[in-house]
């Protein structure tokens, strides 16, 4: 029995590959960089949903499919009332999302991947006392999802740091929130159900699908000579220093080295604020030394997070929604684990060890 299920193998997947010790992400037999480098989220949606659909299709197909997907639940903004946006952005989400017929075929797919992407960025909009925008059916996801925002056509570089950060978290492994989804599918409840369940795990603060105290860090350290002195002092104080350290990676995440790429058409085109960028690299500077000096023994680099938070600072995301746009990328990675759990699978059922007391003998 390990306590967490550490290291515990519950499924088979052909979906992806993580491995902690060489800081590797394969993705459907693909290297993350290799799919960052020139990939958009429609290319990883249908590498990640081939052959576990009723339907075969290509990235092209399921472009269009996707696009007019987001013109038909945009319908549902409809019901976002008074008491649904008081809610947390992600809640508000999830609330919307749970209006979706809970099937098991493709059009009940696409509408899960295109309810997040139009949801959310409708309910920041609400939320501000703003009108949502629908969404345009001639464009791909990615540039959609800025315009439906800011009101405004994304530049060709916001549209690619975006593609770039949805297609580096789509899958990861059987982690919290899709070993939820599978739960789920292995019960032959409905994909709705599946990918519901799976953003309720990913609410939980130590899953990390919401990197905003990244910010709130860097916005405590303000200055890049503050940086080593902040971090010594939090590490006293016994604090965790946000956007370093992983569960499985032992080395460098790699999502982070991806996510800091897509950054550099940013900055080099000037759509970054220099002293931010500056200062995220002063701060990961100072952290990696002073991790490696304070805890020798420990593999404590850079994940995911920290450069998670720069990019969708700049892409005008404000923190609160940082969990709503991780559900957008990684919801087709929760969709295609759920089915192949329910094609491939059985009903999970572990077991438990009982440790309390037992009944008085007679």
């Amino acid at each position: 029995m390990k306590n967490g299920l550490e290291d515990v193998i519950a499924a088979e997947t052909q979906l992806s590959d993580v491995d902690g010790e060489a800081g590797r992400l394969i993705i459907r037999g693909v290297a993350l960089d290799h799919l960052v480098a020139d990939g958009t989220y429609e290319g990883v949606a249908a590498l990640l949903l081939d052959g576990l659909m009723e339907r075969s299709f290509n990235e092209v197909e399921l472009r269009d499919w996707l696009a007019q997907a987001r013109t038909g639940v945009f319908d549902h903004i409809k019901a976002a009332d008074a008491s649904l946006l008081a809610l947390p952005p992600v809640d508000a989400m999830r609330a919307l999302m749970a209006r979706l017929p809970d099937g098991e075929d493709f059009d009940t797919a696409l509408n899960l991947l295109a309810a997040p992407a139009v949801f959310l960025p409708a309910v920041l909009r609400l939320q501000r006392g703003e009108k949502a925008i629908a969404p345009d059916a001639s464009l791909p996801q990615a540039a959609d999802i800025l315009r439906m925002l800011t009101g405004k056509l994304p530049t060709r570089e916001q549209t690619a740091a975006l593609d770039a950060y949805l297609v580096t978290i789509s899958d990861h492994g059987l982690n919290a929130s899709t070993f939820a989804s599978r739960v789920i599918a292995s019960t032959q409840a409905g994909l709705t159900s599946s990918v519901l369940a799976a953003l309720s795990a990913l609410k939980g603060p130590l899953h990390g699908g919401a990197p905003g105290p990244v910010l709130d860090m860097l916005d405590a350290i303000g200055t890049a000579e503050n940086a080593y002195l902040w971090l010594g002092e939090a590490l006293d104080r016994g604090e965790r220093l946000m956007g370093f350290g992983h569960r499985i990676y032992r080395v460098r995440d790699p999502r982070a080295d991806a996510l800091k790429g897509a950054l550099k058409p940013l900055i080099s085109t000037g759509q970054v604020n220099s002293g931010r960028g500056a200062l995220a690299e002063a701060v990961e500077a100072a952290a990696l030394a002073i991790l490696k000096a304070r805890k020798p023994n420990r593999p404590l680099d850079v994940n995911v997070e920290f450069y998670t938070a720069l990019l969708l600072e700049t892409l005008g995301f404000p923190r609160e929604a940082f969990t709503g746009v991780f559900a957008i990328g990684r919801t087709v990675g929760w969709l295609a684990h759920a089915r192949e759990q329910a094609l491939n699978g059985r009903l999970i059922r572990p077991r438990s060890v009982y440790i309390g007391p037992l009944p008085a003998a007679a």
